[in-house]
This record gives C-alpha cells, structure tokens and sequence, in this order.
C-alpha cells in the first residue's frame, strides 16, 4: 500500500470502497446477499430429507413435462402449469403454439423448483429465506424465454409481419436510451411533463421558505371556503407534485375545487452540504413550521393534516408530539399509504438488513446523500420484470414506445436524502421499529401514537410494495381515536393519484370504528366490508368536509393578516432543483 493510501483512516477507506461498490450495484449490499446464499447452503447440506424432496419434485416435473410434451405432439392439450396472475409475459397467443409453450412451461416448472429448494429449508434465518427466494426469482428472470428474441414468438411473428422494421425501430429507441443515459437524464422522454408547466400548474403562492421546505397556498377557486385548511405532508424522498399532477388527476385541484384552502409542503432537494439535517430537522423545520404558518395564515382555525407515505409516518410523529404537549391545532389527521409499524414492511425489507444498513452508511458518509438513483435501483431490482425485462422486448425487440404519462416523469424526478437523517430513519423507524414500540424520542421523551385523539382517516392500497396495506392497517393497534380505515384497488402510486372519472375500474372498501371499539383482524376486515365501485375520494372529502366547520367567505389578495406576503407563484423553486 502507498503511503498516501496508507494515511487515509481506516474507516474513511472503508467508506471509499463502499461507495464505489454501490456506484455498481445500485446502493445494494453484496454481503447481505452473501450472507444469505451462504446461510441456505449449510442448511441444506445437513438436510438429507429436503434434498431428498427436492430430487423426487424435480424427477415428477421432468416427467410431467415430458409426458405434455408427447401428448401435444399429436393432439392440443391444455399447458400442465399456468404462470401467477400478475405474470403476463406468456399471455399472447403465439406463446401456445409448440415448441414455444413447451419451452415456457419448462421455464416456469424450473422456476417453482427454485421456490422449493429456497423455502423451508430447516434452519435458515427467515429473512435470509426470503432474500434468497426474491433473489432466485429475480435472477431466473433474467433468462425468461421471453427475453431472447430466438425464444420469444411474440417478438419473431412482428418481426416477420413488418419485415424487420421493429428492429430497425428498435435499435433507434436503444441508441436515444444510450445517449440519455450518458447525458445523465431519464430514460424515458419526460421533457413534456414539466413542473409548472404541464404538471403542478394549480394556482397558488409560496407563502414560507426556509432552509428545509416552501409552504404552497393555492388560491382560491370557490366564493366560499370551508373554515378548517389543510395542510398536505409529502414524503421527503419524493417531489410533491405526485399530489398535483395534470389538471384531470390532481389532488390539491380537487379538494380546492370542493372549496378547501389547501397548504403544500415542498421539500428541499438536499446536496451533500445538508448532510447534517436529521429528523429532528424534518419535524420541526418542517412539519412544526409548516402547522405554524398555517395557523398565522388561518387563525382560529384547527388544520386538518394530510401525509402521504414517509410523510404520512412524520406527520404520525409530529401529532403524537403536539397530543402529548395538549398542542390542540389540529382538527383531523389523514395518513394516505403510510406506516407506522414496520415489522412487515412488504420486499423492501428484502434490502434492510444490519449488513445493508452498514453498507448504506458507508455510501451516505462519502457522497453526503443517498441519490435518488441509488434508491431507485433497489425498486428497480424489485420489480424488474416489469421496469426492466417488459421494456427491453417492448422497446428494443418489438420496436414500440410505450406513451410516457404524468406519473412516469413524476417518478423519473428523483430526489436525495440527506446521511443523517436516511440513516437515522431506517435504523430507528424501518430496522427498531421504535415509534410503533413507543422508543421514538423527541426532545428527550419518547411519542406515542396512542394520545392521539383526532379523528384519523387511514388509507392502504391493495398492491403496494412499498406500505403493504395489512402493514398500514396496524394503525389500529396503536391508537383508541375514532378511526376511518379505507382499502383502494391500486398501488403505493395509482391507488392514491385516483380521481373520479377516467376508464379503469376501480374499487374500494371503507368502514368507522368507533372510538374504543375492539380491534378486528385485518383478513376479517377486507371479508365483510363493502365494496364500492370507483374512485375513493369523494368519500375522503365528505370525510374531510364533516370536520371542516362552516363555509365562509373567501380570502381576498395574497397576504394575510398576520403579514405573510407572496414569495413567488405555486410551484415554487425548490421543486425544481435537480
């Protein structure tokens, strides 16, 4: 070693080369990974009985497959396994033709071996199970039949019926991929959804800005306002404007077209000066500041509050602190896709681990931040099926775009993290789970959810990954107030950007319990409640309306009695820092 590689401290080069490995694998720990590989493979080695197992279910799927495949040799006959419901790669036609659904079905009889050989293996740490399981499904995606042009029938019927113009298309869309990628911009083609522009153009005014957030009123749209305002909370690891995207799916245009006097919080897009701000900072630079604001600019009126996601759960954080100081400005609290308990925090758990959260830390202390890329490849690894395989035949094989729409950009507009707080956050919230436990400190003396006592409406979404909907449903563990729980087809994304109208079909189901009332299981819940077709908002705003207190006169002007002039029109700056 040189005698400058020797002066660097010890862990300072542990950090150099943690962030370099992450610059390759997207943020994600090889010795979590490992660790987990290596874990199944002593167990299973000292498990005759699961080897035996897994010897006679690979002997039965070889000769289950061989005998579909002499039986359609010389009549049609049904496939001898079906892929999972949300497996659509071998859903066209052509993939039911021979040799093709022979070669998927092997494919897929392949892929429910692994499931067996990485599940109930005696011994193995369930985490690492779990990991491994994800992992090999993960990796046997990689060599899918529908990946390979060879291999994929879909892709070699277009190619024959436009005459090779797909690839030649194709190869276009690869080469604009490539030049994005080097040029440091998304790959898709937001460039038409921009924030104040096409996106974010609700009317309104940045009314505060400190260090940390701009607090967003939009204007007026009614002759007459409900008394109480509300005041939106976003997660900080997203731009705000998921909330008010085009005109026909905004949240905030909605609710101030119902006459509400709608706030936004706006984060900061932090750089690798503010590694230093933690939650702390986020509580109360942030949410606290933003509840003072608001009441100078709505005085004598209490706020209703509104989270969304990780905002949701400091929001939680921020009305466990005012119920325990008797702080009384809050007239009602709605938590849309958030948690506060995170024993079951759905796959992303998968990448949060000792060994991850020590690999993070190194990569945070250098850069400052965790990138919003780096958290985008852990999603992306996640669902790469989807976000990756799908759109490489789609683009490249069958030479198709698909249509970028509002919530893409909005999700190609990544933001950072800042070392302290991230890291503060998935050791004390994701890994200790300490305000669900009732160890979350603030100024000294640990919050606790259960002195809540405003009425609470508590959206989960069907198929999130990210806030898994019986994850969210434990909030009824953890407060005795008056509860509005309601469940919405969808996503940690579209189940929440979901308005009124439109062509998909949707549903929800929602029901009151009562101050006191006993708890029910989550299954039982989702069994007896019922559904409702559409869209969930219009009940969240007759919720929001019977809280809100009479209707008034709206204000006039841009500046309220208490001296709060205009900073500059809605979006403001910092949602547009990159």
């Amino acid at each position: 070693m040189s005698a400058k590689a020797g002066s660097v401290p010890p862990h300072d080069l542990d950090k150099i080369i943690n962030a370099n490995i992450a610059r390759i694998t997207s943020g994600l720990s090889p010795a979590s990974l490992f660790n987990a590989y290596v874990d199944w493979l002593i167990h299973l080695s000292f498990s005759p009985g699961k080897q035996r197992e897994l010897a006679l279910k690979a002997g039965n799927k070889a000769r289950k497959l061989m005998a579909h495949l002499i039986q359609s040799s010389w009549r049609p006959c049904e496939s001898c396994i079906d892929p999972l419901p949300q497996d659509t790669r071998f859903a066209a036609a052509q993939w039911q033709h021979m040799p093709y659904q022979a070669i998927y079905q092997g494919f897929l009889m392949q892929q429910q071996w692994w499931h067996n050989a990485t599940t109930d293996v005696p011994g193995v740490n369930h985490h690492h199970e779990r990991v491994l399981d994800f992992t090999s499904r993960q990796l046997l995606d990689v060599v899918s039949p529908s990946n390979f042009f060879w291999t994929n029938p879909e892709v070699l019927h277009r190619t024959i019926e436009r005459g090779g113009l797909n690839l030649l298309e194709g190869s276009r869309n690869w080469w604009e991929d490539v030049l994005r990628r080097l040029s440091d911009k998304p790959t898709m083609n937001t460039d038409h959804f921009r924030p104040g522009r096409e996106v974010a153009i609700t009317p309104g005014q940045v009314v505060y800005r400190n260090h940390l957030i701009e607090l967003i009123q939009y204007n007026a749209q009614t002759p007459e306002v409900h008394a109480s305002p509300i005041l939106m909370v976003p997660s900080w690891i997203m731009k705000f404007y998921i909330l008010d995207l085009s005109p026909h799916n905004s949240m905030v245009r909605y609710l101030v077209s119902r006459g509400h006097t709608v706030f936004m919080v706006s984060w900061r897009n932090p750089q690798a000066k503010d590694w230093a701000l933690g939650m702390d900072d986020y509580l109360n630079h942030g949410v606290m500041e933003a509840i003072r604001v608001v009441s100078e600019r709505v005085p004598k009126q209490k706020i209703q509050a509104v989270g969304y996601c990780l905002g949701g759960t400091l929001l939680s954080i921020a009305a466990a602190l005012m119920a325990r100081s008797d702080d009384t400005r809050l007239k009602s609290l709605s938590l849309l896709a958030s948690q506060v308990d995170f024993t079951e925090p759905g796959e992303l758990a998968l990448f949060i681990d000792d060994s991850q959260l020590a690999f993070l830390d190194g990569v945070m202390s250098d850069q400052g931040f965790l990138d919003g890329k780096q958290m985008a490849g852990a999603f992306t690894w996640l669902h790469q099926r989807d976000l990756v395989f799908s759109r490489v035949v789609r683009d490249y094989w069958l030479g198709q775009r698909a249509p970028v729409t509002d919530l893409m950009a909005w999700n190609a507009d990544a933001t950072r993290m800042p070392y302290r707080q991230h890291s503060h956050y998935l050791h004390s919230l994701y890994r200790h789970n300490d305000l669900a436990e009732g160890r979350y400190l603030v100024e000294g003396r640990p919050v606790v959810l259960r002195d809540v006592r405003w009425p609470v409406f508590c959206l989960g979404t069907q198929h999130d990954t990210v806030s898994p909907w019986r994850s969210v449903y434990k909030l009824h563990l953890f407060t005795s107030t008056e509860l509005t729980f309601c469940l919405t087809s969808g996503g940690h994304n579209v189940g929440v950007v979901n308005p009124p109208g439109g062509s998909a079909p949707r549903h929800y189901q929602l029901s009151r319990r009562k101050q006191g009332a006993k708890y029910q299981d989550p299954d039982t819940w989702a069994q007896e409640v019922a559904f409702h077709p559409g869209s969930w908002w219009p009940a969240w705003a007759q919720w929001l309306e019977r809280q809100a207190g009479p209707l008034r006169k709206a204000p006039q002007g841009k500046k309220s009695a208490a001296g709060h002039a205009s900073l500059g029109h809605a979006p403001g700056h910092y949602v547009l820092e990159t």
